[in-house]
């Protein structure tokens, strides 16, 4: 597969991730799929790290989204092994000998249990996972280890990514600084449904793993269940979420406590974070959108809508054509079928009011909007009248890129 253009919203610079005491990475070229780069990384955790997980809710999952659906009621984590290029996904009893084996593999290189060995893979749908291959690497990964390795593990996760995608940020729990790091791979086929394409967060934090598991549903509900590219589903969806709680605070029991407030907020911009990287590096993308619905029945309600407006093809293709055509925004607020006052609904575009009274206002600057459409991060806002729901979500313009990249994703 070749390599694609790198997104014009890449980010200029890339963060430096600190270390996180109990974690450390080494990647390899497994032969798999690519030529010429890393496509396999090993994660190492401390021995006491606890961990938490949300997966596709897709009727098709893939065999390692099974295996670590399997395993997470243990709470245990001491390695991570993602691949990429093959995604193990219906493949029958193949697919779950080869999650098996890539366990058993890791488990004998870290000296642990497979049952805390935890698996993600993606790629082309169909094609047997080689297991063989990954754990031939086992070893080598084992030797490479290190703290400092977390661009190389963005960089080994990805597909038809253009750019890897970090975050970091630091909090304090109980007077204790505590770091947490994110990265994740995602481009395409990005509608996430309790998780996105794959994401991994580590922390030093020490929390139980119910309390984590807690705390990663909350941020996730603020960031990548915030996010669309195309609409559709990936039947490998994974966020895992590690605590190393080598930190050295005290341990918390409920994720609502108070003395987590922080935590909590730094959880949610690195997933958020993350989720935007994403929606910047969708397939064939020029433009980030970001839809705000406000005034709704229910926060579900207004995510439905935003939903329905970030999705649409005709909104989309508008976007990347710079075609201010509000219309296609008042028909996908009406396609969702959400109550909706349509005499008092507000449309604005970068912030300036398109609609009034059921109609477009007298005083529409729509060369205004059109200019707003042309840059590269456009604002959507609508306001429905009819409650106090409200929800934002970040898609991206729907260009001939998509189709490029689509059209020949095997060859």
């Amino acid at each position: 597969m070749a390599a694609h253009p790198v997104s014009p919203l890449a980010p200029s610079a890339y963060p430096e991730l600190p270390a996180v005491a109990g974690a450390r990475f080494a990647a390899a070229l497994s032969g798999m799929r690519y030529k010429g780069r890393d496509d396999l990384l090993l994660i190492e955790f401390a021995t006491g790290t606890k961990v938490a997980g949300l997966f596709t809710r897709s009727s098709m999952p893939g065999a390692p989204v099974e295996w670590c659906r399997k395993i997470l009621p243990n709470g245990a984590a001491r390695a991570l092994v993602v691949n990429a290029g093959i995604a193990n996904v219906f493949t029958g009893k193949a697919g779950a000998q080869a999650t098996k084996a890539t366990a058993d593999g890791a488990a004998r290189a870290v000296g642990c249990k497979a049952s805390e060995v935890y698996l993600a893979s993606t790629g082309v749908i169909g094609q047997i996972l080689p297991a063989e291959k990954i754990v031939a690497q086992m070893s080598k990964l084992k030797a490479g280890l290190k703290a400092e390795g977390w661009m190389t593990a963005a960089r080994a996760i990805m597909t038809t990514d253009t750019f890897p995608k970090l975050a970091t940020a630091s909090c304090k729990i109980d007077g204790k600084t505590v770091t947490i790091n994110g990265f994740c791979k995602g481009s395409g086929m990005i509608a996430p449904d309790m998780a996105t394409m794959l994401a991994f967060i580590v922390t030093d934090a020490k929390l139980p793993a119910d309390t984590l598991q807690a705390l990663l549903k909350g941020a996730n509900n603020q960031s990548f269940n915030c996010l669309t590219v195309d609409g559709d589903t990936s039947t490998s969806d994974t966020v895992l979420l590690f605590a190393t709680g080598q930190a050295g605070n005290a341990p918390h029991a409920k994720a609502s406590d108070k003395r987590l407030a922080d935590f909590r907020r730094a959880l949610a911009a690195v997933m958020s974070d993350l989720a935007q990287q994403i929606a910047r590096d969708g397939e064939g993308a020029q433009k980030l959108v970001t839809i705000d619905v406000t005034g709704a029945r229910s926060d579900a309600s207004a995510r439905i809508m935003a939903r329905a407006i970030a999705n649409s093809p005709l909104v989309k293709t508008a976007i990347a054509g710079a075609d201010a055509n509000w219309g296609r925004i008042i028909m996908a607020v009406g396609k969702s079928a959400e109550p909706a006052n349509r005499d008092k609904l507000v449309i604005k575009i970068g912030g300036k009011a398109v609609t009034k009274n059921g109609m477009v206002r007298p005083d529409h600057d729509d060369a205004a909007a059109t200019r707003h459409f042309q840059g590269r991060d456009v604002r959507i806002e609508v306001d429905v009248a009819v409650g106090k729901g409200a929800a934002r979500v970040w898609t991206c313009d729907l260009t001939h890129g998509y189709i490029d990249i689509n059209a020949d994703y095997r060859s």
